[in-house]
C-alpha cells in the first residue's frame, strides 16, 4: 500500500502551544494518577462488556440499598461510574491522537532514516578524497557489530 510522504514542519511556537495545551489538560484533570505495572496488572479492568454490568449494578444498588452493608459507599460508587463515563470519551480521543502522533513520528522518522542511508551510501561511494573519510567512518559505527563471545568464554562465566 503506497504511503504518502510527509513534508511538514512544526514551528517552535506551535510546538510550545501544543505542549501548553497538554499542560492545560493535565491541570483540568488534577485527580489523574500514575500506576506501576504491578498495580495495573492487579486491578480488575472495566471494558465495554463490564460497562453494562457496572451500570446495572449501580441501578440495582440505587433501587435496593437495604441489602447493602452500611460500610458500602453507594455515593462513591456513583461518583466512580460518573467519572469513568466522563473520562471515556477523553480516553478515546486522546488514544486516537496518540496513534496519529505515533504513526506520523514513525513515518517521518523512517523517511529521515532512509534519506540518511542514502547520504551515507553516496558519501561512501564518492566522498573519498573530499575530506569525508572520517565522517564516513563515524557514520559507519551505526552498523558495527559487537563481537560475539566465544562459547568457551560463555561457559566459563
Amino acid at each position: 500500500m503506497p504511503r504518502t510522504s510527509i513534508s511538514a514542519t512544526l514551528a517552535q511556537k506551535e510546538r510550545d502551544a501544543v505542549l501548553q495545551a497538554i499542560a492545560t489538560i493535565k491541570e483540568k484533570l488534577p485527580f489523574l494518577i500514575d500506576l506501576s505495572a504491578e498495580e495495573r496488572k492487579a486491578l480488575p479492568k472495566m471494558g465495554d462488556k463490564s460497562r453494562a454490568f457496572v451500570g446495572k449494578a449501580l441501578e440495582v444498588a440505587t433501587q435496593n440499598p437495604e441489602f447493602l452493608p452500611r460500610s458500602f459507599d453507594l455515593e462513591e460508587m456513583r461518583k466512580d461510574v460518573q467519572l469513568f463515563e466522563a473520562l471515556y470519551p477523553l480516553l478515546l480521543s486522546l488514544t486516537q491522537l496518540q496513534e496519529l502522533v505515533d504513526d506520523t513520528s514513525l513515518a517521518v522518522g523512517s523517511e529521515a532514516y532512509a534519506a540518511a542511508l542514502q547520504v551515507y551510501n553516496y558519501a561512501k561511494a564518492s566522498g573519498q578524497g573530499a575530506g569525508l573519510d572520517a565522517v564516513v567512518v563515524e557514520m559507519g559505527q551505526r552498523f558495527a557489530r559487537k563481537p560475539r563471545k566465544v562459547k568457551s568464554q560463555e561457559a566459563a562465566l
